[in-house]
């Protein structure tokens, strides 16, 4: 795990190595144990290492490979490079590391960007072809590991963060006002926009080219993979499907267990990092496990049940863990909100201060953690979001549905009112076709429950999971943490895409007869019906975790902010966004904003995760103050 940076000039203008310099430097925290610069002409690559695997200098980065053709700066970890390494080896491949960056290399070498689906893991790297003169930006097929670039006039700029863009002088920040409009309309951004225009995200399955030869070079996109969820034409029966469920999930725990230093698990309490960590544990006796639980002294309602502190001690203690916890307060989310935002690079879904210290927390006693990310996104982790689409007359009935319900932080009918000081700049966005176009390759016959189910799979794992992927990668590497995520082996979301929806939500037919026929509280009733969610991963972990574990309502990480915003944290929030020299003021209409929050902290409606946001964005501008 590491960071990646670089510059290329369409013109030809030579890069100073100063500039790489300066933008590797700012990423240091991604790679605290070494660093590298490689400059040519109008091309420079810049490499932060987190030394994962080979802790030798040969794995040191950028890497050159032996006939000097090529050249790379890689982040993650290629699950099956070994397997690659024989294949090459035995196409008279030599290595002289023990590295996966090495394998990756050659990789590309000989198979070129078909490459990319062979690999089984998590990786964003640049890549530097010195004889065709052509640079290749790559990312993984599920979007674990981040790359951005940015184009203005005729300098590229690329890093696994946006601030190895931004630390170019050269480079002119401008706020993206359309894209703050999407933000506030889902509180995560579905395209492949950031707040600062011109820096993009390269999307999840993507590779990009830059050929120096042509007259007029462009970078060029080409997506590579895409998730595909749909109902198998032949299925096998439910014993078999458990069955393959549980060979693949212990494959790829294994699988992500290698490592030259020291790895250990979150441990929150629930199913998905229970399971990992029990199987986890058995390969590494007295493994390490991290879990952050909340003060709920102040906590009130649903909130009361937020601490999985107990549930998280008693599985350390069955699968005899070196168990290490941290107990957050209304305090901590002050404290760390400057650093937090920095790191963040600009406020994405969920509140996400907990994994800061979460990460923080695991840092501190190993450089390798393994997280349950992506359990709920594969196997159907939300039911209650799936139920409000899931008999519909036609596509456009569906998304209608859903989009109501993706409207987290500002709905439509609120957005000129809100935008009011900047409306003419976002006028154009219309969040609902950037909704509807997340669907474009996702090509299902829609006739059936199930297939809208499989519709709203599609759309959590290339949004709202992405989302989430974002933010652990950000976090955990600001203290220079590896996060590993065995949810989303390749073989295992292969598997997860082609399991029936019946084995993933019990009742489905309950569920459409409330929908078609119930005229009264359908959500109260769906929620009896289907409060589960994942049943066959709760089936087949129930050999590993306690039954209450496996059991348990789905509860997301989250603190118990609705309390504290209106209780211990109150004139914090009042400090940062009722004053009315905020910067927010300068984009939002201040009435608006204050009437929402004041309903929060008045106990009228809950806001948590409108005022969360605010809170994040104000740090962001305040961060940014002189420089947009």
């Amino acid at each position: 795990m590491c960071g990646v940076a670089g510059l290329l000039y369409l013109d030809k203008t030579p890069v100073s190595p100063v500039t790489i310099k300066r933008m590797t430097d700012i990423i240091s925290h991604r790679g605290p144990d070494g660093e590298g610069q490689w400059v040519e002409e109008n091309i420079g690559l810049g490499h932060r290492r987190l030394a994962i695997i080979d802790l030798s200098p040969a794995g040191h980065q950028p890497m050159v490979s032996a006939d000097h053709r090529y050249v790379i700066s890689f982040n993650g970890e290629i699950y099956n490079f070994m397997e690659l390494r024989a294949e090459l080896e035995s196409k008279g491949y030599w290595f002289r590391s023990k590295t996966d960056t090495e394998v990756l290399l050659y990789a590309y070498a000989e198979w070129g960007v078909k490459a990319l689906e062979r690999l089984n893991g998590m990786f964003a790297f640049a890549l530097w072809d010195r004889k065709e003169k052509t640079l290749l930006l790559a990312r993984d097929r599920f979007g674990v590991k981040p790359i951005y670039y940015a184009r203005q006039g005729n300098m590229l700029a690329f890093g696994s963060e946006q601030k190895a863009i931004t630390a170019n002088k050269e480079f002119q920040r401008h706020l993206n006002k359309p894209a703050l409009l999407e933000y506030f309309t889902f509180q995560n951004i579905f395209t492949d926009q950031t707040l600062l225009q011109d820096v993009k995200i390269l999307p999840a399955g993507h590779y990009a080219i830059v050929d120096m030869k042509k007259k007029n070079p462009e970078l060029q996109l080409t997506q590579y993979w895409d998730f595909h969820f749909s109902e198998p034409e032949n299925p096998a029966s439910d014993g078999e499907y458990r069955e393959e469920l549980d060979r693949l999930f212990q494959q790829a725990v294994k699988r992500q267990l290698m490592t030259d230093v020291e790895l250990g698990c979150y441990l929150s309490g629930g199913m998905d990092s229970g399971s990992i960590t029990a199987i986890a544990a058995k390969e590494y006796p007295y493994i390490k496990t991290f879990t952050c639980g909340f003060d709920l002294n102040s906590a009130s309602g649903i909130e009361l049940a937020y601490d999985e502190r107990v549930r998280a001690e008693f599985m350390s203690y069955k699968f005899k863990t070196e168990h290490y916890e941290m107990v957050l307060k209304a305090g901590d989310m002050e404290r760390c909100m400057s650093k937090l935002a920095w790191h963040l690079e600009e406020p994405r879904v969920g509140q996400s201060y907990p994994n800061y210290y979460a990460a923080q927390l695991a840092s501190k006693f190993v450089k390798v953690v393994l997280s349950g990310a992506g359990g709920d996104e594969m196997f159907g982790g939300y039911p209650w979001r799936y139920y409000r689409a899931v008999v519909n007359d036609n596509f456009m009935d569906y998304t209608d549905k859903y989009y109501m319900f993706w409207q987290r932080l500002i709905p439509n009918s609120q957005l000129k009112q809100v935008f009011a000081p900047v409306w003419k700049d976002v006028e154009h966005v219309w969040t609902r076709d950037i909704f509807r176009d997340v669907f474009k390759n996702h090509k299902n016959e829609l006739k059936t429950p199930e297939d809208y189910i499989n519709h709203s799979l599609y759309f959590e794992a290339k949004t709202f999971l992405h989302g989430l992927l974002v933010v652990e990668d950000k976090l955990s590497m600001a203290h220079s943490l590896e996060s590993r995520v065995p949810f989303l082996d390749n073989d295992l979301v292969d598997f997860a895409m082609r399991c029936p929806v019946h084995l993933k939500l019990n009742n489905l037919a309950d569920v459409v007869r409330i929908n078609e026929n119930d005229p009264g509280n359908k959500t109260k009733k769906y929620f009896e019906k289907t409060k589960d969610g994942k049943q066959i991963v709760r089936d087949v972990m129930k050999k590993y975790i306690p039954d209450d574990i496996t059991a348990a309502e789905k509860q997301g990480f989250s603190a118990p902010d609705a309390s504290w915003f209106k209780g211990e944290s109150i004139e914090f929030v009042k400090r940062k966004l009722l004053d009315g020299r905020a910067r927010i003021y300068d984009l939002l209409d201040e009435p608006t904003i204050r009437m929402q929050v004041n309903d929060h902290l008045e106990g009228v409606q809950n806001k948590r995760l409108l005022i969360w946001s605010l809170l994040n964005f104000e740090t962001w501008l305040e961060i940014q103050e002189g420089a947009l």
